[in-house]
């Protein structure tokens, strides 16, 4: 699916009086930074399809905050099945992502800057050429698991399990035995 163009540089302070919902579904080919995190056989055949696009919306709103201007805010959802390489056993462990965040748009970097210590929310800098879809790149790339691992890998032996109330041996007790022998 080939995006349109406009969600790259979208113009926010023509579209933001009106306010402006979005939503579609992205490629993962289409975000180079994130197809580098993923794992390499599912990057690799990213041309095949094989990895499913990601879901995501975007809304524009104007909120009135007390005592002050209204301030515009966006609410990005997505959702995505990323493969990445599992840190035990190297093969391709699927992993579900999904953001659900706010962001407030700011005018200018000091301002962001000054607030942002001091607010819950995503300070942004209203430009006149916003890309939704770096934004959605970005998070994306936060939200990945540090350590990919699949719960139990695949073809791993299965863990022997003790029965209940069976006392697990001590290490040491053959270093006790050992001392309460005479020389």
């Amino acid at each position: 699916m080939v995006q349109d163009p406009s969600v790259r540089a979208l113009n926010l302070p023509a579209v933001a009086p009106q306010g402006l919902s979005l939503s579609g579904q992205t490629e993962v080919g289409e975000l180079a930074r994130l197809l580098e995190e993923l794992e390499p056989a599912a990057a690799a055949s990213t041309a095949a399809s094989t990895v499913a696009p990601i879901a995501w919306q975007a809304h524009l709103q104007w909120r009135q905050a007390a005592g002050a201007s209204a301030q515009l805010w966006l609410h990005l959802q997505a959702r995505a099945q990323l493969p990445l390489g599992c840190q035990r056993c190297l093969a391709p462990v699927l992993e579900a992502i999904e953001i659900d965040r706010w962001f407030r748009f700011v005018e200018s970097e000091e301002v962001a800057l000054a607030e942002d210590d001091d607010c819950e929310e995503d300070l942004l800098v209203l430009q006149p050429q916003f890309d939704l879809l770096n934004l959605l790149e970005d998070e994306l790339l936060l939200d990945l698991p540090l350590v990919p691992m699949h719960e139990r890998c695949p073809g791993s032996a299965p863990a022997l399990d003790q029965p209940e109330g069976a006392a697990k041996p001590n290490p040491f007790a053959v270093l006790a035995g050992l001392k309460n022998k005479a020389p």
